[in-house]
């Protein structure tokens, strides 16, 4: 998130302020007037306080609500870009927890390191894939095999998460059609791609479609308009699907992980520098001329800032994909991110646009 104004930071004070006295004050009043409709006491303003902050408590501290499990043994689940990340640490989670995984790699004909660690657990339910998301040859090959290596292909498979993925910046005008195009590629087209293939075997075992969106995919903010724009398709495919599969008993799911760059190592320093001279490059000379490089390289210094933030411990996402596997009712939105974020997220698709671009734009 760019550094804010000294404007921008009186206001979020202000609204901070505001939101305290409404809740300091409206909120008893309300209360009071449910106990009068009920025929009950009226409560104190500390009562009130008291248990909206213990409220609060319950909703943050208290453990996920369990909801019952799903028997793990003979079950199945094809996951997409185990080459590292997410999909990486979560192949190995799933195979700890007794799951049959078809770990699909990008780089395994390239004898690339993820492909290579899984195959060393020379396990029979440790199936190493090679997968393109963006091919629907490397796809159809992949399914086949799949199908071919269940347990039992009338069960069909358990489920599947759309985990492939890719990232990039850069400013809407300094940012080629191309890249456009790659990224939702990848994010979106691959998803749909991989999830189509694979509905056949996932309806006749009534089981899971999990898609990895994003907190982005809820939510824009600057210079990431590629990635903004492949999340939100996937956020508006996974719902679509959600209403057809429920007449089939699949349940469908999207993980909306936070900032989690340092922990996947998405973007990287040298990424940024890469990148950043390749929108420079090939941007036209009016763009150049119109933006000035002083701005260009102040975001820039805000993406390499970038790098070495967010969450360090990616097990917050797989235990939520693993609940969206696992849980005989799973939630249909999972926000693994920090409390920041979270209240960004809610603040910007909750209050009026006018509103949250003053506070956060």
């Amino acid at each position: 998130m760019a550094p804010q104004s000294a404007f921008r930071v009186a206001l979020l004070v202000s609204f901070s302020v505001l939101l305290t006295v409404v809740l300091g004050f409206g909120l008893p009043a309300l209360l009071n007037a449910i106990m009068r409709l009920l025929g009950l006491p009226e409560t104190s303003v500390t009562e009130c306080i008291v248990v909206i902050y213990a409220a609060f408590v319950l909703y943050v501290a208290t453990p996920r609500f369990p909801r019952g499990s799903v028997e793990v043994q003979g079950k199945a689940v094809l996951i997409t870009g185990c080459d590292t990340g997410f999909g990486l640490s979560l192949a190995k989670h799933l195979h700890t927890l007794g799951y049959t995984v078809f770990a699909g790699c990008l780089l395994k004909d390239k004898d690339g390191e993820g492909a290579k660690e899984l195959e060393e657990f020379h396990s029979d339910r440790m199936k190493v894939v090679q997968l393109d998301v963006c091919s629907d040859d490397q796809v159809k090959k992949a399914v086949e095999y799949i199908n071919g290596n269940l347990e039992d292909s009338q069960r069909g498979l358990w489920a599947v998460v759309n985990n492939a993925g890719v990232s990039t910046f850069g400013e809407v005008e300094f940012t080629s059609m191309d890249t456009y195009r790659q990224v939702s590629e990848v994010n979106l087209w691959g998803t749909i791609r991989v999830t189509k293939a694979v509905l056949p075997l996932i309806r006749r075992a009534k089981g899971r479609v999990v898609n990895i969106a994003s907190m982005y995919g809820r939510m824009g903010n600057r210079l990431r308009s590629p990635y903004c724009v492949s999340k939100y398709g996937v956020e508006a495919f996974s719902d679509c699907l959600r209403y057809e599969m429920k007449t089939w008993g699949v349940k469908v799911s999207v993980i909306e992980p936070g900032n989690y760059i340092v922990a996947t190592g998405i973007l990287t320093r040298d990424i940024v520098a890469t990148t950043a001279n390749k929108l420079w490059n090939e941007a036209p000379a009016e763009v150049k001329e119109d933006y000035g490089k002083s701005h260009f390289e102040q975001y820039m210094a805000l993406m390499r800032s970038y790098c070495n933030s967010g969450e360090k411990d990616m097990t917050p996402v797989l235990d939520d994909i693993t609940d969206a596997i696992g849980s005989k009712r799973p939630y249909t939105r999972y926000n693994p991110m920090e409390p920041h974020w979270w209240i960004r997220m809610q603040v910007m698709t909750h209050l009026p646009g006018a509103l949250s671009d003053l506070l956060y734009f």
